[in-house]
């Protein structure tokens, strides 16, 4: 809080209260858009001043109107520029030794000193020389400059020399104050953009991610163009493109086609599919927009395209959707800067694969790259942007996620393989930078990875080229409490995988919701769920979500803690006492059914308990934005797509702001080599172990499957009730078994999986079976059982949280079918794992380790887009060894 015993003040008690004082010694530098902008703000500053009879000089050179008036109290000095630098700052210094200590000053606007001496050094020259001058003798001085017309030379050395540095932005009414600099002092909030009304003394801070990043990206930020920066190659493409895409009558000719090209390639994709879509949906000035932002050289990577061209295509198809998607203001770090990196700090040769390395041997030397990447350091200059993008994103909690050249473009999904990494961006400029180097630290150690370099190998893609851009984004969202996050955010599909019933259109898309942060909804979380959302009828809830609503809903919710800095999930209880009531009234409705029980059993409540659900933005138009939104990308990507997103709502208004973070195209989920990936009809009848048409519930895959485990339906079917348990409880044991672990593994049985009678099926609890990838019921008919096909829908909200896929196998219909000879003529692994339940052996079959076979592996392919799935026998890809 402001300091109350101190001699100087602003004259705005909310700015003092914001800088924590104004001490002695403090040289204010006020960036502004225009003169206008510093006025306000030497008002009450020279006011503060006569009231206190502090001694007050105003030095006066340049070409703008007067600052302040002649008056007797106020000592003004005009000063004449042209006179020469050491005629200028000599008459200064000498008028500051004169006036001694604890004097308080006012320069005109500063700019106008480069064009007088033709020199940007000159100017940050004066600043160097008599900014401590005056801090030596506990003054306070208030200068300005105009935001955007200087060169680095000048604003740098003012930037570094002077003790608080501000920008303000007059937008309508108000100004808003976003602190850059503010020597020996810091809070929750300093660092973040405030709003003041001048005809109000308070100084609010902005804790909306929307408004913040509407403010500054409104307003120019050329000190933010790290490309002006570097005298190279690449700098001479930026600015000679820059000066086509100034000169619209030049926009067809080859010049202007060739830098285009040119500058794509550097920076967005020099993939042919993406280049394609670059070209339909982005402008030159749009291209140049993005490089401007970028810190170091290099391409910006697949997700940060994704990001960029879902946004461009939404707005070249429809201008409206400006009122509706939430502005961006993202910073992108080229890939380039990763390979610097690595060679900076010797890991560029550790991280290769060396010729005759198995492997089990690179795996293992990989932990010591991570290691040495985990305490690597960065060139000066890069950590010079760093400081600069984190300055302008002030306290605002950021994300940084990874982008890598391979990643969410066709074919190649690389889901959850690389680590993107949330800073709350809490605490001091020094504790904030080291925060956000450690987290791009561990994103870039993340490609060396177990789990990322078995994918690379598994997908033929382990010997390519593989360079990690970042993007490091604002996260979308505001203040609630201590909490930060947005008011909803999920994941969207263009095509409903898990279309649960006949009301349900696959193709009018689905979203899964959550509170709070997006993580829950993207990544698999145990004993938590989300909020599924068929587009094309929201209101209609899967089956067991319609019986039992108490049980499938959302527990927790992941948030930024401001005030532990960090990451953390909460239960959703606590995070909704924290909304405010218009948003609460939003997002939740009355739990009317807990109100029933209540009043039954004659229990008063202080107010009625409130349960979340979504349902007013939903239908209140949210489901229809989203459908159109997918189907637009879809109709762009001529593929369904699947997006992630967050969702945001002024209290005052209805309308949601939606901020798109992530495209990509929606496919089969590989995890293995592309030459082994086959259509279901084109797999000779011969390798053909399983084929089914249908009902294929789930993300399709396609993938070598480490195990399958099979109960023989003419088996089961003579087990007793009690023995059907008992193999239940033996199937928790092989799913958990720690040889298996990491496996892909499938079940296949007769009937329900999960089914509380076992003459339908078998009586797995769902925990017995969660780790298995996939599940498969066949509906064939054994004396003593009458199996029931569930199509998932007694545990469809699990399978969509643990993204298992299901299938149904119908023996006796077309294009189903199962090979159960050539299944058990594999070999049975089941003693080898549990060598004490041999007695289960005719009914229980585990194959799997192709080793012990005759170098044939089972692989599977399974889209449920075509609802066609089957599973065959192949050579081991010479890959996987």
């Amino acid at each position: 809080m402001a300091n109350a015993e101190c001699q100087f003040s602003s004259g705005l008690n909310g700015l003092d209260g914001l800088l924590h004082g104004i001490l002695p010694g403090d040289n204010v530098v006020l960036k502004v858009g225009s003169v206008d902008d510093y006025q306000p703000f030497v008002d009450p500053f020279v006011q503060d001043c006569l009231q206190k009879r502090t001694s007050l000089i105003y030095f006066r050179f340049a070409r703008h109107e007067p600052l302040i008036e002649p008056r007797e109290e106020v000592e003004i000095h005009e000063l004449c520029p042209e006179d020469g630098f050491e005629n200028f700052i000599g008459r200064i210094l000498d008028i500051i030794e004169e006036k001694g200590l604890g004097a308080c000053y006012v320069f005109d606007c500063l700019s106008d000193l480069a064009v007088d001496w033709y020199s940007e050094r000159m100017l940050g020259n004066f600043f160097m020389l008599a900014c401590p001058y005056l801090y030596q003798l506990d003054t306070v001085a208030y200068f300005a400059l105009i935001r955007d017309r200087h060169s680095p030379l000048a604003a740098h050395a003012i930037t570094n020399t002077a003790q608080v540095v501000l920008d303000i932005y007059q937008n309508q009414s108000c100004f808003f104050v976003h602190p850059q600099k503010v020597e020996g002092r810091h809070s929750q909030d300093m660092f973040n953009l405030h709003r003041w009304r001048p005809r109000s003394d308070q100084f609010e801070p902005v804790r909306s991610s929307a408004v913040m990043s509407r403010i500054l990206a409104e307003n120019s930020q050329t000190w933010l163009e790290f490309t002006n920066q570097r005298p190279d190659v690449w700098t001479e493409y930026y600015l000679a493109a820059k000066t086509a895409a100034a000169r619209r009558e030049d926009t067809g000719t080859e010049e202007y086609r060739r830098l285009y090209e040119r500058l794509t390639r550097m920076a967005l994709t020099r993939e042919n599919k993406m280049s394609a879509m670059v070209r339909e949906y982005m402008s030159l000035p749009e291209v140049l927009e993005v490089i401007k932002r970028m810190v170091g050289t290099g391409l910006i990577g697949g997700k940060s395209l994704g990001m960029l061209l879902a946004r461009a295509i939404l707005l070249r198809r429809n201008e409206g959707w400006r009122q509706v998607l939430e502005m961006h203001d993202s910073f992108f770090i080229g890939s380039d800067v990763f390979y610097t990196f690595l060679v900076l700090n010797h890991c560029w040769w550790p991280r290769r694969r060396r010729g005759h390395e198995s492997m089990d041997e690179y795996l293992r030397r990989a932990g010591e790259v991570r290691e040495k990447i985990m305490a690597g350091t960065f060139p000066n200059d890069i950590q010079e942007q760093f400081e600069e993008m984190l300055n302008y994103f002030g306290q605002s909690p950021i994300i940084v996620r990874s982008s890598s050249l391979q990643e969410d473009s066709y074919g190649n999904a690389f889901s959850g393989k690389y680590e993107s990494v949330f800073c709350a961006n809490q605490g001091s400029p020094k504790e904030r930078m080291r925060d956000f180097i450690q987290a791009v630290r561990t994103v870039y150690a993340s490609t060396m990875s177990r789990e990322a370099l078995l994918y690379r190998r598994e997908r033929g893609l382990l010997e390519r080229e593989e360079q990690m851009a970042l993007l490091v984004q604002r996260v979308s969202g505001g203040a609630e409490g201590r909490f930060f996050c947005p008011s909803m955010a999920g994941t969207g599909f263009s095509f409903n995988p898990y279309a649960w019933g006949p009301g349900v259109k696959r193709e009018a898309g689905l979203l899964r919701l959550v509170l709070g942060l997006g993580t829950r909804a993207v990544d698999r979380v145990e004993d938590d769920y989300t909020r599924l959302v068929a587009l094309n009828a929201p209101w209609l809830r899967p089956p067991a979500e319609q019986e039992d609503p108490g049980t499938y809903r959302q527990r927790r919710a992941d948030v930024i803690d401001l005030q532990k800095n960090s990451f953390s999930s909460a239960p959703v209880e606590e995070v909704t006492k924290e909304l405010s009531e218009p948003l609460l009234g939003k997002l939740t409705s009355v739990d009317s059914e807990t109100v029933r029980r209540a009043r039954e059993h004659n229990m008063r409540m202080a107010s009625p308990p409130r349960k979340l659900d979504f349902d007013k933005p939903l239908q209140a138009g949210l489901a229809d934005y989203f459908r159109e939104i997918l189907q637009t990308l879809q109709d762009a990507y001529s593929h369904p797509v699947d997006i992630e997103f967050t969702v945001n709502f002024a209290d005052e208004e209805e309308t949601p702001l939606i901020n798109l973070v992530q495209c990509r195209p929606f496919q089969v989920k590989t995890d293995t080599a592309p030459d082994r990936i086959q259509s279901p009809e084109k797999i000779s009848a011969e390798r053909l172990v399983l084929q089914s048409a249908g009902p294929i519930i789930g993300q399709g895959l396609a993938a070598a499957v480490d195990q399958v485990i099979y109960i023989v339906p003419s088996s089961y079917s003579r087990l007793s009730v009690q023995e059907r348990y008992a193999l239940a409880r033996l199937i928790g044991r092989l799913t958990n078994h720690e040889q298996l672990q990491g496996q892909l593994i499938m079940l296949i049985g007769p009937g329900r999986w999960g089914t509380s009678s076992p003459s339908l099926g078998v009586p797995t609890a769902f925990s017995e079976i969660k780790n298995a990838r996939v599940l498969c019921e066949i509906a064939a008919m054994h004396e003593g059982l009458i199996p029931d096909i569930s199509l998932g829908t007694h545990f469809f909200n699990d399978l969509v949280e643990m993204e298992m896929l299901y299938l149904a196998v119908f023996p006796d219909r077309d294009e189903n079918f199962i090979n159960e000879e050539r299944l058990l003529s594999l070999p049975n692994r089941l003693t080898r794992l549990l060598p004490e339940e041999e007695a289960w052996s005719e009914t229980l079959h585990v194959a799997g380790d192709a080793a012990e076979g005759d170098g044939k592996r089972l692989y599977l392919h399974a889209d449920s887009a075509d609802q066609k799935a089957a599973v065959w026998l192949d050579t081991v890809f010479s890959g996987s060894a």
